[in-house]
C-alpha cells in the first residue's frame, strides 16, 4: 500500500488544481466572450434616421471603384490605426440616391475636407447622383476649410458654399508629372535594360531619361486639356458662369491676391466661387435654418453617410435578389499574375469573377467595369479570354471604363460586344514593355564583388541581375515584346473591326481621353456605369424588372465571423476613419511609395507588361 501523500505533496497538488482551475476559467471567458462578441456583431440592431435629418457626405481619402483587401483586412488595417484612407464610389451613390426619397433626410450636406484624390470620372459620377437629388426639391449645401480642384468640383454641386476665412482655394487644375531616375542610374552604374513598342510608352521614360519625351508631352497635354475642359464646362455651369470667368480668375490669381490683400477666400467670395466666407459656425446656422435645432447638442440633427447605408437593406451588391440579373464584376487596380485580393486585379481572381458569373443560370448579361492602367500582359489574356468564353455562351458582355482603362485595362475590354467610357476616361496606351536591371558594374567597382561560373547552355544563369545581360537575350527580349505588341494590335483590330496599321496609328502607347477615343472607334458610347448596365440588359432582351449584382468573391463562415468581430470591435472602441496626413510632402512620399509598391507587385511570367503610368494629378 502507497504511502500517504506528505504535507508539501498535498500543498503542491492543490496548488496545481487551483492554476488548472483558474487556467480553465479564463480560457472559458475568453470563449464567452468571443461568442458573445460574435453575436452582438451578427445580430446588432440598425442605425435611426433622425428626422429632418442632414445627410453628411464625408467622403475620406481616395475615392473609388473597389476598397482595398476584404472586410477582415480593412477591420484589421482599422484596429492596428493604418486601414487605408478610401471610400467607395458606389457607398456615396447609393447614400445620395437613397436619400433622395427618403422624408427623413431633408438636407445634403458636402464635407471634402478629408477626401484625396477622385478621377474626373467619379466626380462626375456623383454630381449626377446630386443633381438627382435636388431635383426632388431638396437642398445642398457645401462646406470646406479650403478646396482643391477635386474637392471644389464636388462642392460647386452644391446650392451653398460656404469657405472658412483662411481657407484657400487652390484650383490648380490637371497635370501629369514623373519623376526620372536617368542620371541617378548612370551614376550608380546599373544597365537598365528596356524594350518597348511604340513611342507613346511612356511608362519606362523614367529609367530612360531625365525628362519627358516630345511624344509624351504631346500624348499627356491632349488629353489633359480635354479633362480640364470638361472640369471648367461642369462647374462654371454649376456656378453659373462661363467657363472663361473661371479660367480669368485662375490665370490672374497672383493679381486677384495682390488686391485683397492676400486673403484667399475674399478672392473667392468676390469671384463668385463660394456664397460665404464663414465656414462651419455660419453652416452649422444655415442647416439649423434647414431643418430643426436639436434640444441637446443645440445643432442640427444630422447622419453620416456610412450610418446611413447601415440603417437600409443589407443586400446592397444584389446578390441575395431573384430574378434575372445583370452581372458586375468590378476590374480595379493594376493587373497581376495569379490570384489577387480586392483592389487588384488578378488573372485568375477576376477570371473566376467572370467565370461565376458565366456559370450562374440568372446572369443574363455581364458588366466589366475597368479602372485600371493595365500591368501583366498574361494576367491580362487570362481575363479576356473568360470574357470571350461568357460571348460564346451567349452572354452579352458590355464594358464600362472608369477614370482609367488603359493599356492592359484595354486590352481586358476588347473582348465585349460593346465599350462604355466617360468622355474624362483615360484610355487607349496601347503598347507592350519590359525591363530589366543588372547591378554587376557598381557590385564590382563600389563592393569588389564579382560572378562567374558554368551552365549546361548559353541561358543559364543569364537572367541573374548581377550579371551582364548577353545581346543574344535582349534580341530574344525584343523579339518577345514586338510580338506581344502584335498581339496586342490583332485583338483590338479584331475587337473593333479595324485594319491592323489603322490600330497601330492610334496605339504605340499613346494615351487618349474617353472623348477621343470615341471619335478614334475605340470605344462605342460615352457614358456612365448605369448607362452600360442599361445598355446590356437591352443586349440580352431583359425587361424593367431585372437586378443588378455586383459579383464578389464568396466569403467563408470564418472570413464571415472574423470581419463581422473585428468590425465590430473597432466601432466599439471608436477607432476613427480619418484622412490621410496632408501636406505636399506627405502626398508626395505617399505617391512615390504607392509606385513602389505597385512595381514590386508586377508578376507577369513572362516579364512582359501593357502597363500606363498614367495617373492625372
Amino acid at each position: 500500500m502507497d504511502a500517504e501523500p506528505g504535507t508539501l505533496r498535498r500543498i503542491a497538488r492543490g496548488a496545481f488544481r487551483a492554476l488548472d482551475l483558474s487556467r480553465r476559467v479564463f480560457w472559458n471567458g475568453v470563449f464567452l466572450l468571443f461568442v458573445l462578441l460574435v453575436l452582438a456583431a451578427l445580430f446588432r440592431g440598425g442605425t435611426k434616421v433622425p428626422k429632418d435629418s442632414v445627410l453628411v457626405l464625408n467622403p475620406r481619402g481616395d475615392v473609388v471603384e473597389q476598397l482595398t483587401g476584404d472586410a477582415a483586412d480593412r477591420a484589421r488595417a482599422r484596429l492596428a490605426g493604418g486601414e487605408p484612407r478610401e471610400t467607395l464610389l458606389k457607398d456615396l451613390v447609393d447614400a445620395i440616391r437613397r436619400a433622395k426619397d427618403d422624408k427623413r433626410i431633408k438636407v445634403l450636406l458636402i464635407d471634402a475636407d478629408g477626401m484625396g484624390g477622385a478621377g474626373l470620372s467619379k466626380l462626375q459620377d456623383l454630381r449626377a447622383a446630386i443633381d438627382e437629388f435636388k431635383k426632388a426639391g431638396k437642398k445642398v449645401v457645401a462646406v470646406g476649410d479650403g478646396f482643391d480642384h477635386g474637392q471644389y468640383y464636388l462642392a460647386s454641386c452644391a446650392d451653398e458654399i460656404y469657405m472658412h476665412a483662411e481657407g484657400l482655394l487652390l484650383l490648380e487644375g490637371y497635370g501629369r508629372f514623373a519623376t526620372f531616375y536617368k542620371e541617378g542610374i548612370d551614376r550608380l552604374e546599373i544597365d537598365w535594360n528596356v524594350f518597348r513598342v511604340g513611342e507613346y510608352k511612356s511608362a519606362v521614360e523614367p529609367f530612360l531619361r531625365n525628362d519627358m519625351s516630345e511624344e509624351a508631352k504631346t500624348a499627356n497635354r491632349g488629353y489633359l486639356e480635354d479633362l480640364w475642359a470638361a472640369w471648367l464646362r461642369d462647374v462654371s455651369a454649376a456656378r453659373r458662369k462661363k467657363p472663361e470667368e473661371l479660367q480669368h480668375t485662375i490665370d490672374h490669381m497672383v493679381e486677384l491676391l495682390r488686391e485683397a490683400s492676400g486673403h484667399a477666400a475674399a478672392v473667392a467670395l468676390k469671384a463668385g466661387l463660394v456664397d460665404q466666407v464663414g465656414g462651419r459656425e455660419a453652416a452649422e446656422k444655415r442647416l439649423v435654418a434647414l431643418t430643426r435645432e436639436e434640444e441637446d447638442s443645440h445643432s442640427y440633427p444630422r447622419i453620416g453617410f456610412r450610418d446611413y447605408l447601415k440603417a437600409g437593406p443589407r443586400d446592397r451588391s444584389g446578390a441575395k435578389g431573384r430574378g434575372d440579373a445583370v452581372a458586375v464584376v468590378v476590374a480595379k487596380g493594376p493587373i497581376l499574375d495569379g490570384t489577387q485580393p480586392p483592389g487588384r486585379i488578378g488573372g485568375d481572381s477576376t477570371a473566376a469573377l467572370v467565370r461565376k458569373a458565366r456559370l450562374d443560370e440568372k446572369v443574363k448579361a455581364v458588366v466589366l467595369r475597368v479602372d485600371s492602367g493595365g500591368g501583366s500582359s498574361f494576367a491580362s489574356e487570362v481575363i479576356r479570354e473568360e470574357l470571350a468564353r461568357t460571348r460564346a455562351a451567349g452572354k452579352p458582355v458590355v464594358v464600362s471604363m472608369g477614370s482609367v482603362a488603359a493599356s492592359g485595362g484595354y486590352w481586358i475590354a476588347t473582348s465585349s460586344d460593346e465599350i462604355w467610357a466617360s468622355p474624362s476616361t483615360v484610355t487607349g496606351s496601347i503598347g507592350i514593355f519590359g525591363m530589366f536591371p543588372t547591378f554587376q558594374k557598381p557590385l564590382a567597382k563600389h563592393l569588389g564583388i564579382h560572378v562567374d561560373g558554368v551552365g549546361t547552355t548559353w541561358l543559364s544563369g543569364a537572367l541573374r541581375p548581377d550579371r551582364e545581360m548577353k545581346p543574344e537575350l535582349k534580341e530574344a527580349f525584343s523579339t518577345i515584346i514586338q510580338a506581344g505588341y502584335e498581339d496586342f494590335l490583332k485583338r483590338v483590330a479584331e475587337a473593333r473591326r479595324m485594319e491592323r496599321d489603322a490600330v497601330d496609328r492610334i496605339a504605340r502607347g499613346r494615351v487618349w481621353s474617353g472623348e477621343d477615343a470615341k471619335g478614334l472607334r475605340l470605344v462605342d458610347q460615352l457614358g456612365s456605369l448605369d448607362q452600360a448596365v442599361a445598355a446590356a440588359a437591352k443586349r440580352a432582351k431583359l425587361g424593367e424588372g431585372y437586378r443588378v449584382w455586383y459579383v464578389e468573391k464568396d466569403p467563408s463562415l470564418k472570413e464571415r465571423l472574423t470581419a463581422s468581430l473585428l468590425t465590430w470591435s473597432a466601432d466599439w472602441i471608436g477607432v476613427r476613419v480619418d484622412e490621410a496626413p496632408g501636406g505636399l510632402l506627405a502626398s508626395w512620399m505617399r505617391a512615390l511609395r504607392a509606385r513602389a509598391d505597385e512595381l514590386a507587385l508586377y508578376n507577369d511570367p513572362r516579364g512582359m507588361y501593357a502597363a500606363c503610368l498614367c495617373e492625372v494629378e
